[in-house]
């Protein structure tokens, strides 16, 4: 599908989305318009032929799929200033706005438009994100398929029910800072066993790096993988058994409904 698509926001959020559809070649730059007050801030993406304007009108009429990237506070004046513009029979409506949700967005736009809720997490900046995508009944489902091929070249796009949206949030957004978390308590152990801090934060990153491939490529279960690294009376099993300890796994286990 050629779609035009217009990404109302050109703040950090809309930007990346613009710069990993170019990047990954499933967008013709021609068929984006950015918009955003100061247009400066937007050259970059004008040089490699995408559109940029001010008017958020002009985006809307432009294009196939509007996808609305702005900030929570600012959802309900934009819709409403939108919501002639919108051809409900032809369009479809992608929000990345945080806590925004599907009904109330619907409600602005007069309830005939179809509207995507997608929530991406910062790693989108560099086309690794998570998504999670949920879809009001009325998307056909040619569209649903097209929004989340859109969020596959941006990193891994999955549908979910929008009831758990905010578990995603949980999961898929703040997991990054609990994983920036653990992965600096690994570069500051580096360092005082006696790594300098550049080759600590190298080992650490791409050690978490590779242990994510492994359940991402082979489809293992983390025991799976963690039973090949922990030999008798090594230092694994001790460092797993410290982990308990210091009640890693109890905040993990009530994190995610678990028991004791």
């Amino acid at each position: 599908m050629n779609k035009k698509i217009a990404i109302i926001g050109g703040g950090n959020l809309g930007t990346a989305i613009a710069e990993g559809l170019i990047q990954s070649g499933f967008v013709s730059p021609k068929h984006i318009l950015i918009t955003k007050r100061n247009l400066q801030t937007l050259n970059h993406l004008e040089r490699q032929g995408v559109l940029v304007s001010d008017k958020n009108e002009e985006a809307v009429r432009y294009a196939d799929l509007v996808i609305l990237a702005v900030k929570p506070f600012q959802v309900n004046d934009i819709l409403s200033s939108l919501k002639a513009e919108f051809r409900a029979d032809k369009q479809l409506l992608v929000s990345v706005v945080t806590g925004v949700s599907i009904g109330h967005i619907s409600e602005r736009l007069g309830g005939k438009v179809p509207v995507v809720r997608a929530m991406p997490n910062t790693a989108i900046a560099i086309q690794e994100s998570m998504t999670c995508i949920a879809a009001s009944p009325n998307v056909p489902e040619d569209q649903l398929q097209y929004v989340l091929e859109i969020f596959d070249q941006l990193g891994k796009a999955v549908k979910i029910d929008e009831k758990l949206m905010d578990a995603a949030t949980v999961l898929g957004a703040c997991g990054t800072a609990f994983a920036m978390r653990y992965i600096r308590a690994n570069i500051q152990g580096g360092i005082e066993i006696g790594f300098d801090a550049a080759t600590a934060n190298l080992i650490a990153a791409q050690t978490v790096k590779g242990a994510a491939e492994l359940l991402l490529k082979k489809g293992s279960h983390p025991e799976q993988e963690i039973d090949k690294v922990t030999t008798p009376k090594g230092c694994t099993i001790a460092g797993l058994n410290e982990m308990e300890h210091q009640w890693f796994q109890f905040l993990s286990d009530q994190g995610s409904g678990g028991e004791l």
